[in-house]
């Protein structure tokens, strides 16, 4: 398997609530908590050959102080605004059956909202693009620094990758 061009992608929302029943650290869909309109975008890259999600948030306050680390990153447009982030210690494990790519074509029946979303998400994929080495390569890093038993710091806040590769296989073994 190789790493694909780097594109956006949608997640199934089912798949993703399964991933949160088995480690909470994966950000809820639930509908009881208000959170069933949160969707997951992100980048898919190749770790232990295997595909992973790197999910895009959106910058809040926060991120403008943090600096970026092994699980962490800024994307900036091409004026140097801070217009997201990407978190690898919350990267998914994904199969083809799981993801869906995002549409950025412009079209003349987008809202004002939908059009500057579209934009917004051309200018982080642009960045993801242009930084496609150091994104899969700090994944890479990241996904053995959190294997076994490693002194890795950071390790609290990551997901449990190998969990999830489990709950992704049984996922789609059912499909």
């Amino acid at each position: 398997m190789r790493q694909e061009r780097l594109n956006l992608y949608l997640i199934d929302m089912k798949y993703i609530r399964n991933l949160h029943r088995a480690d909470d650290k994966v950000s809820s869909v639930s509908p009881q908590i208000g959170k069933q309109h949160r969707i997951y975008v992100g980048i898919v890259v190749l770790c232990n050959n295997r595909k992973y999600l790197i999910p895009l948030s959106h910058a809040v306050e926060k991120h403008k102080k943090m600096k970026p680390r092994a699980d962490f990153d800024k994307i900036f447009d091409k004026k140097g605004k801070l217009i997201g982030v990407l978190n690898y210690n919350l990267m998914i494990p994904v199969e083809e059956a799981q993801i869906y790519k995002v549409n950025l074509r412009h079209d003349p029946k987008d809202s004002i909202s939908e059009y500057h979303y579209k934009q917004l998400c051309i200018d982080e994929l642009s960045w993801c693009r242009k930084n496609r080495e150091i994104i899969v390569n700090k994944a890479n890093c990241l996904y053995g620094l959190c294997q076994g038993e490693s002194g890795y710091k950071g390790k609290a806040r990551c997901l449990d990758f190998e969990k999830l590769e489990k709950i992704c296989d049984k996922y789609n073994s059912r499909l």
